[in-house]
């Protein structure tokens, strides 16, 4: 395909003066490599949720996310498997240099901020490319307006383009992507799948629990336990018969939740030596791990913990979402504030600051009909972007098994 004149010209203007070099933080890893750009930190910890489903289908697979900015704090740093790296400057030669250096077998391209460089190097290299979730002012640059054909000569690169809304349909149309090309989708959002449980576990503690309200506390801190209990010695105040769940940030480390438990004169059982609760068990301390999905299915209500301790980072909301759990919060989640967002603006999810406001949370939705409505809020705004995850997954699944038959 004949290059634009735009785009030509913008190539010779993106050649002059001296580039700064490129040097990747580490070196590719052996076997295939999908290299996905994250427009924001929402986005990335929605690329990193598609790669995962990618990797169910291809283990050996590798991720390169690259953002504009600071590479975004999440728990995924400590994988091998996945590389963050902040886009470089968008000149020919420091384009040809990145992609010489990680020759990704696959793209994935969220939002706008396109540069012309790296895009047209990446389609010199006959590299599979997609644009998803791309948004009219996104995509508009005003420094583009030297270069007028630019915009429609960069997004006929793309295999498939999704857009977020119709009328960024429309403009991706009227820049010459063809119809069979483009679709609207709905923003690309972080969502979860839901977790493994014990289904006879789930059955015996229903049972056993009938009638009793439960709330879950999860991923507490040491530091966290005796504002827990606190919310709890209130709570049981209001509604005697009240149940706490109580999981632990790090379950084999219980010591200072016994403790606690013991000086408190709380009637408790710990669910690894195998006990279950009766009628008398005021607190389930659930020590064992892999067993989050039970307690999310159990517990209509979720106060995620290590948010409240400063410098803390909090935890995912879609998990408790996911199973249909009404979510409290701290004020330190810096790590996850985009979902916090989405589920708070939904009726989804409340902050709490101290064991006051946390006791009130609760016990506003012991009541079944005010934790079944933000549950079903939660839920919703967790299983939103599900459907398109999976859809973009197949398309890139069937792109890159054609790509190994040849």
């Amino acid at each position: 395909m004949s290059r634009s004149l735009s785009l030509a010209a913008y190539l010779a203007y993106a050649r002059r003066g001296p580039a700064k070099p490129y040097t990747p933080s580490r070196e590719r890893p052996s076997g295939p490599l999908f290299w996905a750009h994250a427009a924001d930190s929402g986005h990335a910890g929605a690329l990193l949720q598609l790669f995962d489903r990618l990797r169910l289908y291809r283990p050996k697979l590798s991720l390169l996310l690259t953002s504009t900015d600071t590479p975004p704090a999440t728990p995924y740093r400590d994988r091998t498997e996945v590389i963050f790296e902040q886009l470089p400057e968008d000149s020919v030669a420091t384009a040809e240099a990145f992609l010489g250096c990680w020759r990704p077998d696959i793209a994935l391209w969220t939002g706008g901020g396109l540069q012309p460089a790296l895009l047209d190097r990446t389609a010199e290299m006959h590299i599979p490319i997609a644009l998803v979730d791309a948004t009219e002012t996104a995509l508009a640059r005003p420094a583009w307006r030297w270069f007028p054909d630019l915009p429609r000569a960069l997004l006929r690169q793309f295999e498939f383009v999704m857009a977020r809304d119709e009328a960024s349909a429309r403009f991706l149309r009227r820049m010459g992507v063809p119809e069979r090309v483009v679709s609207v989708t709905g923003p690309l959002l972080e969502g979860t799948v839901s977790l493994p449980y014990n289904e006879s576990d789930r059955a015996d503690l229903a049972a056993t629990l009938l009638g009793r309200p439960i709330w879950l506390a999860a991923m507490i801190r040491p530091e966290e336990i005796e504002t827990v209990l606190d919310a709890h010695r209130e709570i049981s105040r209001f509604s005697h018969r009240t149940l706490l769940v109580m999981a632990p940030e790090t379950p084999e480390e219980t010591a200072p939740f016994r403790a606690a438990l013991g000086d408190a004169g709380m009637r408790h059982i710990t669910w690894s030596e195998g006990a279950l609760p009766d009628e008398t068990t005021q607190v389930i301390l659930a020590d064992t791990r892999g067993e989050m999905g039970l307690w999310y299915r159990l517990a209509p209500t979720t106060f995620l913990g290590s948010s409240l301790v400063s410098g803390a980072h909090g935890y995912d909301p879609n998990e408790p979402a996911a199973h249909g759990s009404a979510i409290l919060y701290g004020p330190n989640i810096r790590r996850y504030l985009n979902s916090y967002s989405r589920f708070a603006e939904a009726g989804a999810a409340r902050i709490v600051r101290d064991a006051e406001t946390l006791a009130a949370a609760v016990k506003r939705l012991i009541p079944p009909d005010q934790s079944a409505g933000m549950a079903h809020a939660a839920w919703e705004v967790a299983s939103r972007s599900a459907g398109l995850t999976d859809r973009i997954a197949d398309l890139l699944n069937d792109r890159l098994d054609r790509l190994e038959e040849h």
